[in-house]
């Protein structure tokens, strides 16, 4: 029997997207007004924090930001997986403590840089959180996140070789400098996003830029449409740009200063520094 545990540990389940980004915010109201009203998300509140679903599986979750606050704004992120239970087992017995045990299908675990990651069991059926998607939504698709990351041999051992994160694209702000780093999870195609070189001190503005959330979308001409519609006013509700990795993209920033990144599927300008090594995400891709 217990070598049938240790087998059945030793084999780690799919992971097949990202499910949740939660951020802190300082004021409930003007996160409300941006998540809600501005980006077009519908509220749905459980306990002390607040889901925007963005699709069946995916969705923008903000909590209070705690006392004394914290710099980082980006709370956790969450992944999909097919058996939570088989994939806490699997992280225990290669060592690594769950900080909150499997319960209503998820659990967490922290990163060897302490980034708290959960895992939630993806449903058979159905919608992994209640709510609707409003015609009023921008985007309907989460692509990636991404975090400040001090030692990218470390967060590879973790996320490449125990969870099997696969490459995708790297580049910087010039063709010598690796900044970003792109790995995209073992079974489908939504990928973490390190962001190298921040320096050891971030200001809260630094930790926003690099601490985001990256929102997919066929043409960024729907999105700005689309935030219009919603009164988005003022240049960075149209200011899109081509990305270093020749993806169209527009940035915005909540009002504790997170980025929230919309971006292309695909490139359609130059790629610098490295090829695209996956397939690129699509707004409905089959898990």
């Amino acid at each position: 029997m217990a070598a049938a545990v240790v087998s059945q540990a030793q084999q780690r389940p799919a992971i097949t997207g990202i499910a949740f980004v939660r951020v802190y915010a300082s004021n409930a109201d003007d996160s409300a007004k941006f998540y809600g009203t501005t980006l077009g998300f519908s509220p749905n509140k459980a306990e002390n924090i607040t889901r925007y679903p963005v699709n069946d599986l995916q969705w923008i979750e903000v909590a209070p930001l705690p006392s004394p606050a914290p710099g980082p704004r980006l709370a956790a992120v969450g992944f999909m997986t097919r058996d939570a239970r088989q994939l806490q087992h699997y992280l225990e017995a290669h060592g690594v403590a769950v900080v909150d045990p499997l319960s209503k299908g998820r659990f967490s675990v922290r990163d060897p840089e302490g980034n708290l990651i959960f895992f939630v069991q993806e449903p058979a059926k159905g919608s992994a959180v209640p709510g609707k998607i409003p015609a009023t939504a921008t985007a309907h698709r989460i692509i990636h996140a991404g975090f400040v990351v001090k030692n990218r041999v470390v967060e590879d051992g973790f996320y490449r070789d125990l969870l099997g994160f696969r490459p995708y694209w790297h580049g910087g702000r010039n063709d010598t400098t690796t900044d970003w780093v792109s790995a995209q999870v073992p079974d489908g195609s939504d990928w973490l996003e390190y962001m190298l070189n921040i320096g050891p001190t971030p200001t809260q503005k630094q930790y926003g830029v690099s601490d985001h959330m990256s929102l997919g979308a066929e043409h960024m001409s729907d999105v700005v449409a689309a935030l219009e519609r919603n009164g988005c006013k003022g240049p960075e509700c149209s200011a899109s740009k081509m990305g270093r990795d020749g993806k169209v993209q527009l940035n915005m920033y909540d009002p504790d200063l997170t980025r929230v990144e919309f971006m292309e599927f695909k490139a359609s300008g130059p790629t610098c520094c490295s090829e695209f090594t996956a397939k690129h995400p699509t707004e409905v891709e089959a898990r």
